[in-house]
């Protein structure tokens, strides 16, 4: 079982990067598929999350317009589009497997039995 994270780059504010989460191990109709970041010096933020029951995603506040999260179940691979980027959007982004969503939203670590190596965002002012 392994998640796989990839995407990150250094991108302008205003700009915009897909991250894309590649599992492998099992399905994503059997698990909740999330996403959460965490900056140097700062706890760990859930981000957003896709249902595998019947795709619904759930955001956080403060990326609920600007993010965009989407699963290819052909391709077991969940992506989150990140648009209107901002410079505190720098942080590693992980993506991570859930019983369901608000597992896989959780900041603890408990709650979620798979996550990937992360791969890092960076937006420059």
């Amino acid at each position: 079982v392994q998640l796989v994270e990839s995407g990150g780059g250094l991108v302008q504010a205003g700009g915009s990067l897909r991250l894309s989460c590649a599992a492998s191990g099992f399905t994503l109709d059997d698990y909740a598929i999330g996403w959460f970041r965490q900056a140097p010096g700062k706890g760990r933020e859930g981000l957003s999350c896709i249902s595998s029951s019947d795709g619904r995603a759930f955001y956080t506040g403060s990326v609920k317009d600007r993010f965009t999260i989407s699963g290819d179940k052909t391709k077991n691979t969940v992506y989150l589009q990140l648009n209107s980027l901002k410079p505190e959007d720098t942080a590693v982004y992980y993506c991570v497997r859930g019983i369901d969503c608000i597992a896989a939203m959780s900041t603890r670590a408990t709650d979620y039995d798979k996550w990937g190596p992360g791969t890092q965002v960076t937006v420059s002012s």
